[in-house]
């Protein structure tokens, strides 16, 4: 049996509860209240979850949301992916990637982009191996 893949709805609080779990992996610094807000905000910019659920449980999930940039036109970023950590190498994570390069497409974009932490080797194994090239170099600066 194939694993569906559904969207929530940012304004149903039990949906966002059921992700938080699996996304505390990937944004350890988030409390579960402050993902639900932040989770709500980001919506208001087109934010979107996407996730696979198998037995009750959330496995595999990505945040994304569409973007148009001077540089690249339409762009599919995607914010977050992550596969619960019992489950790695599962094949989630890329079925995950499937569909929302099927969803830029479907969205009129152009590309699809993201930013990887460099100590993420199994993610870049991933990513090259859908297609993906490392094109830049993403640099930030705190202000607060």
């Amino acid at each position: 049996m194939k694993d569906e893949i559904n969207q929530l709805d940012a304004e149903n609080e039990r949906d966002v509860i059921a992700c938080f779990t699996l996304f505390k992996f990937l944004r350890p610094h988030l409390d579960e209240r402050g993902f639900i807000e932040q989770v709500r905000e980001q919506a208001h910019e087109g934010y979107r979850i996407a996730y696979i659920q198998r037995d009750g449980e959330i496995i595999a999930a990505c945040g994304y949301r569409v973007m148009t940039f001077l540089a690249w036109g339409k762009v599919l970023y995607i914010d977050d992916l992550i596969t619960h950590p019992e489950r790695k190498r599962s094949g989630m994570g890329s079925a995950l990637l499937d569909w929302l390069l099927d969803r830029g497409k479907q969205l009129g974009c152009n590309e699809v982009h993201l930013d990887t932490g460099h100590q993420r080797h199994d993610a870049h194994r991933l990513y090259l191996n859908k297609g993906f090239v490392l094109s830049c170099h993403h640099m930030s600066v705190k202000i607060n």
